[in-house]
């Protein structure tokens, strides 16, 4: 999708955040949160006070959202994390890349000199592919550390990139 734009989102937006977070969180198999886990509980955390979050839309419509935060603090500030979400009826459109390649602009503008993915599910190929072809190096590899819904016991990987 050529027409995406990408914009700060507000508490104004919790409706359509939730409504794009609830799908993954219920389904359990991109996400390391609580497949109970309330509304406001989720919107928490996604709007967690050092996340900066953010919102893809094309012709009106809301198609994911991201956050973008320091992945520590002190000595490794430096180094940014980010979370992706993309509305059910935008998979396999190109969102996840638009909002990846502007997260890494405004991570670069921002001053961060690296990018992290603390935890990213092994089984979540497609994020994996996407992160791969954008420079991403799977750095470490965390045996059966996620409890997969369908899948049993699942790798997780952290993810590194130099911006």
């Amino acid at each position: 999708m050529n027409d995406v734009t990408i914009r700060p989102a507000t508490r104004t937006d919790d409706d359509t955040v939730w409504a794009m977070l609830e799908p993954v969180i219920r389904n359990g198999d991109t996400y390391a949160l609580p497949r109970d886990m309330t509304r406001e509980a989720a919107l928490a955390y996604w709007f967690a006070p050092a996340n900066a979050v953010l919102l893809a839309e094309s012709a009106g419509a809301v198609l994911g959202t991201y956050y973008l935060r320091s992945n520590a603090m002190g000595g490794g500030d430096h180094v940014c994390n980010c979370g992706y979400v993309t509305a059910p009826t935008a998979q396999g459109k190109g969102i996840a890349r638009a909002m990846l390649a502007d997260s890494l602009e405004r991570a670069r503008a921002a001053g961060y000199r690296a990018m992290q993915y603390n935890f990213v599910i092994s089984t979540n190929t497609r994020a994996i592919d996407i992160w791969t072809r954008a420079g991403f190096k799977v750095v470490g590899r965390l045996p059966a550390a996620y409890r997969h819904p369908t899948q049993g016991d699942v790798d997780a990987l952290v993810m590194f990139r130099q911006l």
